[in-house]
């Protein structure tokens, strides 16, 4: 068996803990297509060609990278146990409200300054760019007071005694499908769907399921201020959603439980009722804000 995956500490953290789960793969590397930076696709693309060139049998994606709109020759074939899909904050500070008036935090995500803005105003939120280790080292020099990172992330790199604190969904929803691992395989290509349906977890593709379907509906891609998290809770599917503007001046926030065994149906649920409120709006600023 034959894994693509990107070459970055993560990617490949990602990629081993798949090919060890499956009893063992060679890992294939590919490299970023050229491209917008802010253009999460390329991650995506790459992995996705080594698939329909036969270099790979399997993909490992992040699963908050992944479009929206699957491909008609690829199939998304499982999602393995989830990490801890909560954001972090790396940094001297036991929560928000203890970072003094105009710290420097660090994030790369339109989401997380979107709702850094929407609870504290008066933080000056600085885009950083590169792997976990070069935004973490902005921290370590002094440029910034702190970093938002996904805890997930932090853990699978062995860097989780870094967080400070973890960000509750009241005050900060998470990306749909962050601390997710999403498996790609060519449709109807039968072994390597076999070997990623052997490590899927129930729970994570449910969880899955109704934030893609939220995500769809909210016509949102990776880089819109959009965060939507399901998570099982006391026998309930609980799915909570934010969507705003960039600076954190406008946004709306819902919330549902439903039943576990329509995931999809839920997710969508939750986001007419934010359309309702007035998220497709937001949204569709943010885009046009970020042309």
């Amino acid at each position: 068996m034959r894994i693509a995956t990107r070459s970055s500490a993560l990617a490949l953290a990602q990629a081993e803990t798949v090919a060890n789960a499956i009893g063992g793969a060679e890992l294939v590397h590919v490299r970023n297509v050229d491209g917008d930076v802010e253009d999460k696709g390329r991650f995506t693309r790459t992995v996705e060609d080594a698939l329909r060139d036969g270099r790979a049998d399997l993909g490992v994606h992040s699963a908050k990278d992944l479009p929206g709109d699957m491909p008609g020759d690829l199939a998304l074939v499982g999602v393995p146990v989830r990490e801890d899909p909560a954001d972090a904050f790396v940094g001297a500070a036991a929560a928000l409200a203890d970072l003094p008036e105009g710290a420097r935090i660090g994030t790369a995500s339109l989401r997380r300054r979107s709702q850094l803005l929407a609870i504290r105003p008066d933080l000056e939120v600085v885009e950083i760019r590169g792997n976990v280790d070069t935004r973490l080292r902005k921290l370590t020099d002094g440029e910034l007071d702190g970093i938002v990172l996904a805890a997930a992330g932090l853990r699978r790199l062995g860097r989780e005694d870094e967080i400070a604190f973890r960000f509750g969904a009241e005050e900060m929803v998470p990306a749909p499908g962050q601390g997710s691992l999403a498996l790609q395989a060519r449709a109807g290509d039968t072994e390597p769907a076999s070997a990623a349906a052997g490590i899927s977890d129930q729970e994570a593709l449910v969880e899955f399921t109704a934030e893609r379907a939220a995500t769809q509906a909210l016509d949102a891609s990776c880089d819109t201020p959009l965060g939507i998290c399901a998570r099982h809770l006391n026998g309930t599917l609980a799915v909570a959603g934010y969507a705003g503007l960039p600076d954190g001046s406008e946004w709306v926030r819902d919330a549902l439980r439903g039943d576990p065994e329509q995931p999809a149906a839920l997710g969508l649920a939750l986001a007419e009722r934010m359309i309702g409120a007035g998220a497709g709006e937001i949204l569709a600023r943010a885009k046009d804000e970020a042309l």
